[in-house]
Formats: structure tokens, C-alpha cells, sequence
């Protein structure tokens, strides 16, 4: 039985990807009965899906010290308030709800707290390297990791002793807009739009002002500089080609809407973006991936990717992820 279910959801204020991320599978939850809380850094926003919202104090205030505890964890500053106030509004959460699971994108720390009070954990594993001692304390700690990218990428995130990588469950690329149908290819005889995220470019303004210049085809912006898209879908259906990073929910919109790609993954923590571009890069995908945005022939390149068929992403994104995440969450939550 998934009715009656307490999940929690712990967002990363880091961009938008986490937030995208939770409604979507919670939109699948809530449909079954079980009762979505949000915790997080962000102000509320209500959300058919989520029953609740706990907005958390910031602990990245002042002049955080001692952070890693000895290399032990990630941030857990020495004395902070803000910390010690944030950490004490999950526990206090957890003891006035009882949660079944939580759910942690991303933070080793939260996953950490929420097992120490004896609460089963799902978290998030994201690509790249995390052999560093704070990933693999978390990531030893939770029952069952998910990884939004599909198996066929192969496993893009490395540094896992075999028991934790044996427990990653790939459930595909998960993007918040149902995914393009359709047999045959769209025409793609229209522009370039170039996706940005509130995360951080992959591309200097100068980078951005050459590919204006020489693209041969007009150049929309989204996101990034360009001020932040709450709802990039139509500009994504109309795309002849999209230059976008290599984050994962970014990829997972473009995947749905069926564009061919120019990928470009900006500099991340845990190289996390270029593990993605390596996979997109070695496989059989609608994309060219570049180092940097910037190509001796624009308008050659652009005829390139245009030309691939956008429905070569249904293995990335298929339009189940989310319903997948769902099934994981009910699984752990059930558990006794």
C-alpha cells in the first residue's frame, strides 16, 4: 500500500534541476496517495503535488569555518547558527511527522541526519568522480541511490566501491515536460536556442557573441544572462538545434522535446558535467559535443546536428523516469 505514505524531499538550492526534479516525481506520488513534503532553502511554492513546505535557514551565511570536519563531510561549518538552526528544523520535521523515506538531492549531510534518526534514505547519486570521503559516507548510508541518466549511457559516476555502485538504479533522463511524439522527425529548418541555466554557462559573453555572429541562423537565448525561463517548452519545440551544458535536467528537456544537441559541459564540481559529455560523446546520440563554445564553421556544424533525428533521445528520456523515481520511493517507504 503507497497511500498513506510520509516522503520527505530535501531540495538543493543550487539552480533549479533539484526543484524540477522533486515536483515531477511528487506529481506522480501524490496521485497515489502519498503526502510530499519539501525541505529546502527556497521560499515556499505551493504545488498541487506537495503537501507541505519547510523552508530551511541558510547556512551559508557569514564567514563559514571548519567546514569539512576533517575532510569527514561536505559543509558542516564550526559554530554557524545558520547550521545548527537548519539542522535542528529537519529533526524537529522528523520528529513531528514520522516520515516512511527521505529523499535527498543533494546533500550527504541531510542523508546522513535523517538515517542517524533511523529513517530509511533514497538519495540522488549525480555523474562524476565521488570517491572523496564525504560522497561515499552519504552515499554508504542510503538504501538505494538513483541515477537520472539510462543505463545505456553507461555508469557515469565513478569512484564507488562495488556494495554502493550495486545499489545505483538508473531510471533515465527525468524532465518535468511530457516528452515529443510522433513517428517521423520534426523539421528542424528553424534556429539555434541556446539554453542557459541559473546554475552557471558553459560559454563566456564572448563566446556567446561569436556564435551570433557566425551561426548563419537566428540565435535565441533562454536562461543564463538571458534571465531565467520558468517554462523554455515552446522555444525548445521551435528549435532547429539547441546549445545547451551538460546538467542533467537540461539535457533530460532538450531529450524530451526531441532537439539535437551541441553540448558543452561547464566546469563543475566533481567534473560532473564533463562525466556526462564523455557518455553523450562515446554513444549513439542526436549531439556533437564540444570542449568550449566556440567552432571554426558555425553554419557547417549547425547543418550537422540539425540533420541528426532528435528520436534517438527516446533512450535518454522516455518519459517514465519520474514514474521509476515514484516506484523506488514506494519501495524503500514500504520497507519494515
Amino acid at each position: 500500500m503507497s497511500a498513506g505514505l510520509r516522503v520527505g524531499w530535501y531540495v538543493h538550492h543550487h539552480g533549479h534541476g533539484h526543484l524540477h526534479r522533486a515536483l515531477a516525481v511528487a506529481g506522480v506520488l501524490a496521485a497515489d496517495g502519498v503526502e510530499v513534503t519539501v525541505l529546502g532553502s527556497r521560499p515556499a511554492e505551493p504545488h498541487p503535488s506537495v503537501a507541505s513546505w519547510v523552508e530551511l535557514p541558510r547556512d551559508d551565511g557569514g564567514e563559514p569555518r571548519a567546514v569539512t570536519a576533517n575532510g569527514t563531510l561536505h559543509w558542516a561549518p564550526r559554530h554557524h547558527e545558520g547550521l545548527r538552526a537548519r539542522m535542528h528544523a529537519i529533526s524537529a520535521w522528523i520528529a513531528a511527522t514520522r516520515p516512511d523515506v527521505v529523499v535527498c538531492d543533494v546533500s550527504q549531510e541531510v542523508a546522513l541526519l535523517c538515517r542517524l534518526h533511523g529513517v530509511p534514505v533514497v538519495a540522488v547519486v549525480q555523474p562524476g568522480d565521488r570517491s572523496d570521503a564525504p560522497h561515499l559516507t552519504g552515499l554508504r548510508a542510503a538504501d538505494v541511490l538513483v541515477a537520472c541518466w539510462p543505463a545505456a549511457a553507461g555508469m557515469l559516476v565513478s569512484g564507488l566501491p562495488p556494495e554502493v555502485a550495486a545499489r545505483v538504479v538508473t531510471v533515465g533522463g527525468l524532465s518535468r515536460f511530457p516528452v515529443a511524439s510522433g513517428a517521423a522527425p520534426v523539421p528542424r529548418g528553424g534556429g539555434v536556442l541556446v539554453l542557459g541555466g541559473s546554475g552557471g554557462d558553459a560559454w563566456t559573453p564572448e563566446q556567446l557573441d561569436l556564435l551570433r555572429r557566425d551561426a548563419g541562423r537566428p540565435v535565441r537565448e533562454l536562461g543564463g544572462a538571458a534571465g531565467w525561463d520558468p517554462d523554455p517548452a515552446t522555444a525548445l519545440a521551435a528549435a532547429a538545434v539547441v546549445v545547451v551544458h551538460a546538467g542533467q535536467n537540461a539535457l533530460a528537456e532538450v531529450a524530451a522535446a526531441r532537439v539535437p544537441a551541441v553540448v558543452v559541459p561547464a566546469e563543475r564540481p566533481h567534473h560532473e558535467q564533463h562525466a556526462t559529455a564523455r557518455a553523450l560523446a562515446a554513444g549513439d546520440w542526436p549531439v556533437r559535443v564540444l570542449p568550449t563554445l566556440a567552432h571554426d564553421d558555425w553554419p557547417g556544424l549547425l547543418d550537422e546536428v540539425a540533420a541528426l533525428d532528435g528520436r534517438r533521445w527516446s533512450a535518454w528520456c522516455d518519459g517514465d523516469a519520474a514514474a521509476r523515481f515514484a516506484d523506488v520511493v514506494r519501495t524503500v517507504g514500504n520497507r519494515r
